[in-house]
């Protein structure tokens, strides 16, 4: 099988390739050059790149820099930027799958003869065993089978799940999953780096990315920003009474849920942030209860399935955030109704935030995603 490796220069990425070489397929990696400035965080920097190049040399394989700066600016960067001036929170790592990764990558990929596109998220598509950990043994690879009968695919969460990546993969549909490959999906951490070890590679104990990768750490997010947009000042309003209780020199760049900033009530409890409106240089806060909200309307343009739709009334579990806790859910109740209502009352949800659902009766298998469309209640 030919199989295409999105190697960004981290060790998952790595140790993905060398698991594909050692089963025996034809193997050759891709670096993307997607950001065009300064870049000291993430899988963007030219070091990433140097690193992706040395671990291919390292296993034998051919590695290639694909450009894909301009697709990366337009729906991914400015996107960005633009959520933020209106007051919402993106997530451009979802963004970045959406529309490059999963889209333009794989498109390429697909292009020049690959059979499938591979990448170092952990996570597990069943319909296509997985690449098994360990190789059986010296001349004797195991190639990969096709899906089976049934022909659908399902995306499952990684078996680490402090490292299950799920979350930001699951916008995927089924040809999307069709044509790819999460070959350390079924290890942990621990092993992956151990994997790493063993071959040398010079990724084996090089650190996570954590941040994202067009914002560098010298600036931050306020000076990203505040390079590309006006940032203005606000004030702070409590909202059963409306008392203005503060300010804050930056509306853009409040989130709807954050405590930190927000001060506190006059009962000495933290104060969340429920809305940010720009327009109005006001956010609104209020206490942890006040604050809770059962429904996260969702943004009907931005719904997606990995497989059947659920249907209004489907129960499933809610997960906001990379890291966040699934919860109990109704998925709407009429079809002009795209929303989640959470059994419980949960922290605000910022607009733009992606809501991932998940399989209530299987909780590792994703069933669809959305983005929130404005703060719930």
């Amino acid at each position: 099988m030919r199989i295409l490796v999105a190697m960004s220069g981290g060790v998952d990425s790595s140790v993905a390739a060398a698991l594909l070489v050692e089963a025996g397929h034809e193997v050759v990696g891709a670096t993307l050059k997607l950001w065009g400035g300064p870049s000291d965080s993430g899988c963007c920097s030219v070091a990433d790149v140097e690193d992706a190049r040395r671990v291919a040399q390292q296993l034998g394989i051919t590695h290639h820099v694909f450009d894909l700066t301009e697709r990366f600016s337009s729906a991914v960067v400015a996107p960005y930027v633009a959520a933020h001036a209106e007051g919402r929170t993106p997530n451009p790592c979802i963004e970045c799958n959406r529309h490059v990764k999963f889209d333009r990558l794989l498109e390429r990929s697909r292009r020049l003869g690959f059979d499938k596109l591979a990448t170092g998220h952990h996570a597990r598509v069943v319909g296509v065993p997985p690449v098994p950990p360990v190789p059986p043994g010296p001349g004797a690879p195991r190639a990969l089978p096709a899906p089976g009968a049934t022909g659908g695919f399902r995306l499952l969460r990684g078996v680490d799940p402090a490292k299950d990546q799920s979350y930001v993969l699951s916008m995927l549909d089924q040809g999307q999953l069709a044509g790819v490959l999460f070959p350390v999906g079924e290890m942990t951490k621990a092993e992956v780096r151990a994997h790493a070890a063993r071959l040398s590679l010079r990724t084996a104990t090089k650190p996570d990315s954590q941040d994202v990768c067009f914002v560098s750490r010298t600036v931050g997010r306020r000076g990203f920003l505040a390079d590309r947009l006006e940032l203005h000042r606000a004030d702070v309003v409590e909202g059963t009474t409306g008392e203005t209780v503060g300010t804050v020199d930056g509306v853009e760049l409040v989130t709807v849920g954050q405590r930190r900033g927000m001060g506190h009530g006059k009962d000495g409890r933290r104060h969340f942030a429920v809305s940010v409106d720009v327009g109005r240089r006001r956010v609104t806060v209020a206490g942890a209860e006040a604050a809770a909200v059962r429904r996260v309307p969702l943004a009907p343009g931005t719904i997606t399935w990995v497989g059947a739709p659920l249907p209004p009334g489907g129960r499933a579990l809610a997960q906001v955030g990379a890291h966040g806790r699934p919860m109990p859910c109704t998925f709407g109740t009429e079809p002009s109704d795209p929303t989640v209502v959470f059994d419980q009352a949960q922290r605000p949800v910022a607009p733009g935030q992606t809501v991932a659902l998940y399989d209530l009766a299987e909780p590792d298998a994703v069933l669809g995603a959305g983005i929130a469309d404005r703060t719930g209640c």
